[in-house]
């Protein structure tokens, strides 16, 4: 079957079809688009319908439903299960937007809206491929199940559950997804690892009350220095995490992921420029795509206290605060970093200074080998349109629920992306560059006829 041309001559309903979903507000995060996220649910369910899938379901949650959907027609043939998400993230600051976040418009071939890239674009690619396989032969060469979320972007809260609860309805041998990112334009990539991630909040307090920095200063313990020094403690001067026992589970990389890794090529000058730094920073003994691809880290991501206006004001602040948050890899457990991180801190703290410690998000970190069969045949099915084979990466962000599928479902989880690292996701003008909406689509045929 000729499938370019089939999705040429579709490309201008599919477009049109996709930017009505885009036109949909479903933010999950804030409560006031409750309604818009139900609709995008409905939408999606009404998508499959139409694509050809059979007992569509929209199953209410504590949270935004999730759509199920099957066409279990192929006995003997392997099950795949796409999972995705129709929610999106807000789109502050509005100003930025060069066009209405929600009213999609096509720039230099590129689809512009909230979610064209994450993850509604994606997660449309495969129930449009899905839909050709249908009408061009009829009968589809493995059994499809979707499972498609609307809490993505505020860590799947429901998802877990949702899944032990209907392990049967759901069950597969191989989890596909589509909301990572190729390496480059034309330099496809599958990711094999996605760090994990654990959250704290710190504080620390002294007196009862702000004190005169000239009546109390060098008498009395000071909230800010205090937290500061701690601070200064959690690292090494060779960038290693200083918490007794934190790399506990971590993996050292073999040569084989390393040569991986070197095949991407990435230029760390290159990087240094466009940040206009004058040097990069980690843990020695790993270059750049290593420490943010396959080593856990532990940052600062806001430090706070004591006087912030203009001018200034001889105060002794009563409490200072740290938001930090650790990306997680291998077997590390996050409950245990977090337990760890606490009892360094508080072996640490100044006299005179109480801690406090409130954990907030945590998600286990996802690995699978690259030599697993169905990521070879994923990397064949880019190469096949491409023209060049997939490169098995590791991803230094995060995104919970692969570990929690994989592990619930008992499958492989292959995560074939078709974005591209620069189309502003999370950030005002995402896109999505539609070179890769009509590759995604023929990449998605090539690797279901191949299974």
């Amino acid at each position: 079957m000729d499938y370019q041309a089939y999705f040429q001559s579709k490309k201008d309903a599919h477009l049109k079809e996709l930017g009505e979903l885009l036109t949909i507000p479903s933010i999950s995060a804030l409560s006031e688009h409750k309604a818009d996220v139900l609709k995008a649910a409905e939408w999606v369910a009404d998508s499959l319908r139409r694509a050809g899938m059979e007992n569509v379901e929209v199953h209410p949650t504590a949270g935004h439903p999730v759509v199920t959907a099957e066409h279990l027609h192929a006995p003997g043939k392997p099950t795949v299960l796409v999972y995705g998400h129709y929610d999106v993230q807000p789109v502050d600051p509005l100003h930025l937007w060069e066009t209405p976040p929600f009213e999609p418009s096509i720039r230099d071939n590129k689809l512009y809206a909230r979610g064209a890239t994450d993850d509604k674009g994606q997660m449309f690619l495969h129930v449009k491929a899905v839909e050709a396989i249908l009408e061009q032969e009829k009968e589809l060469p493995v059994n499809i199940k979707f499972c498609i979320e609307g809490e993505e972007e505020v860590t799947s809260p429901n998802l877990p559950p949702f899944l032990e609860s209907h392990q049967d309805q759901l069950a597969a041998d191989v989890i596909l997804i589509s909301d990572t990112a190729l390496l480059e334009p034309g330099k496809p990539a599958i990711c094999i690892g996605l760090r994990g991630l654990c959250a704290l909040e710190v504080s620390v307090h002294t007196a009862n009350t702000d004190l005169h920095s000239g009546t109390f200063g060098g008498g009395v313990p000071n909230a800010l220095h205090a937290l500061v020094s701690l601070l200064a403690t959690l690292h090494d001067e060779q960038g290693r995490v200083a918490v007794d026992g934190f790399y506990k589970g971590v993996h050292e990389l073999t040569p084989e992921i390393r040569e991986e890794f070197a095949k991407q090529q990435f230029n760390e000058d290159h990087l240094k420029q466009t940040l206009a730094l004058e040097d990069l920073y980690g843990e020695e003994g790993y270059s750049f795509v290593e420490r943010t691809g396959a080593r856990p880290t532990l940052e600062l991501n806001g430090v706070y206290g004591g006087f912030q206006g203009e001018g200034t004001k001889t105060v002794l602040p009563k409490e200072a605060h740290a938001k930090i948050t650790c990306r997680l890899v291998g077997d590390q457990d996050p409950q245990d970093i977090i337990d760890k991180i606490e009892k360094h801190l508080r072996e640490n703290l100044q006299k005179g200074a109480t801690l406090q410690v409130k954990a907030t998000e945590k998600a286990r970190a996802f690995t699978i080998e690259p030599a697993d069969p169905m990521l070879q045949k994923a990397a064949d099915a880019y190469e096949r349109v491409y023209g060049t084979r997939a490169l098995f990466t590791k991803d230094g962000g995060s995104i919970p629920i692969v570990e929690t599928l994989s592990r619930v479902l008992s499958a492989p989880a292959v995560m074939m992306g078709f974005g591209l690292p620069d189309e502003n996701l999370h950030a005002p003008n995402e896109h999505f560059n539609l070179e890769n909406f009509d590759k995604g689509l023929l990449t998605i045929v090539e690797y279901l006829k191949s299974l």
